[in-house]
């Protein structure tokens, strides 16, 4: 019998959608490792939340295992790339409704900060969305 696949992608992609149809910014929390790619500058404790609503990013692809998209720090171009299995959670900005998610965080790499000046943001708050 083969592996039923993650159902994770499809709930990130609905409630994002949600959010959008709503007017609510969607948010992503993501555990960061080395194969995540977000600017370094801005993740604290192994983990970084991202606003990935239309306003804020441009080419998002929400694909079965990868999260793209580009976006500016500080006005400076990024481009993000973020595998689904570290996605820890998504909700609405607003009202803190959402999902998350079980990440297995082992032996994460120590992030390397450059010199600019991190936004420290606290930890979400979530609710369940039924």
């Amino acid at each position: 019998m083969s592996a039923v696949p993650s159902n994770k992608p499809y709930l990130i992609r609905a409630l994002h959608q949600w959010c959008v149809d709503h007017g609510f910014t969607p948010y992503i929390a993501v555990f960061v490792t080395g194969e995540v790619q977000v600017p370094m500058d801005y993740v604290k404790d192994n983990e970084i939340v991202l606003n990935i609503s239309p306003d804020a990013c441009q080419q998002l692809s929400l694909d079965n295992e990868w999260i793209s998209l580009k976006a500016r720090f500080a006005g400076v171009p990024r481009d993000i790339n973020v595998p689904m299995t570290h996605v820890m959670a998504i909700y609405a900005k607003e009202n803190g409704q959402g999902m998350s998610f079980p990440v297995e965080k082992t032996n994460p790499p120590e992030p390397t900060a450059d010199k600019n000046t991190a936004i420290s943001k606290g930890r979400p708050s979530l609710k369940l969305v039924k």
